[in-house]
């Protein structure tokens, strides 16, 4: 059983066909995020990207938002028009093939966690995604990157891109290992995962538990979707 792993991002999105044990089977590709990135807009593009690749049988796709049954419910990073946007049947309909979506920072945690105790992730991009497990199960709808952070702003508002290409390198590393600190005090997880574009830019020694992950985890993970409910 192949499934169309689907990674959308506020700047990118990717895509490969990974088997049943998550291995690729197709080679990974790469587009850039329409702007403005509509329902339409963005959905046409990854029906562009899926000519590269053949013979799958269902389909799993990352979104940077809250996601309930296949329903997108927000996308600060993306626009207008994704409130209640039923994404997981408007893929099935575009494809013809059965669909399932979650937040994107679940799905790369997924591919990144071992299933042991409290594991957190954190995605750091455009915006900050983030995905709780305890013993391998998602807790959703974690919104980490909306939470107060500092002098009235968010993680997200510190720590996505906006900030890092305003405030500076230093500035941003200086947010991150606050940041760090903070969510090891909060959730004592016996691993955090930082993920993203941006967390393969740290330059300083990450405190002990945390690592970073290669972001092929966003796709790899794509797989549990099909083995795990809150998918």
């Amino acid at each position: 059983m192949n499934t169309l792993a689907i990674d959308i991002g506020g700047t990118g999105l990717k895509m490969v066909v990974l088997d049943s044990a998550g291995v690729p089977v197709s080679t990974a590709t790469r587009a850039d995020t329409p702007q403005p990135a509509t329902p339409d807009a963005l959905l046409a593009a990854l029906e562009r990207m899926a000519a590269d690749h053949r013979d799958f049988d269902r389909i799993s796709c990352g979104f940077p938002g809250v996601v309930t049954e296949g329903h997108t419910r927000n996308a600060p990073n993306l626009g207008a028009g994704w409130a209640d946007f039923a994404l997981a049947g408007a893929l099935g309909t575009r494809f013809g093939k059965p669909a399932r979506v979650a937040n994107d920072a679940d799905v790369q945690g997924f591919g990144a966690i071992e299933g042991r105790g409290v594991e957190l992730t954190v995605t750091l991009g455009t915006g900050v995604g983030s995905g709780l497990f305890t013993d391998g199960r998602l807790v959703p709808n974690l919104e980490l990157g909306h939470a107060p952070f500092r002098d009235g702003a968010s993680f997200e508002q510190l720590l996505g891109k906006p900030a890092l290409d305003k405030r500076g390198r230093d500035a941003w590393h200086g947010a991150l290992f606050e940041a760090l600190a903070i969510w090891h005090a909060l959730f004592n997880p016996r691993l955090l995962h930082l993920g993203g574009g941006h967390a393969q830019i740290i330059e300083r020694p990450l405190p002990p538990r945390t690592r970073v992950v290669d972001n092929s985890a966003g796709l790899i993970g794509g797989v549990a979707l099909w083995r795990n409910p809150e998918g």
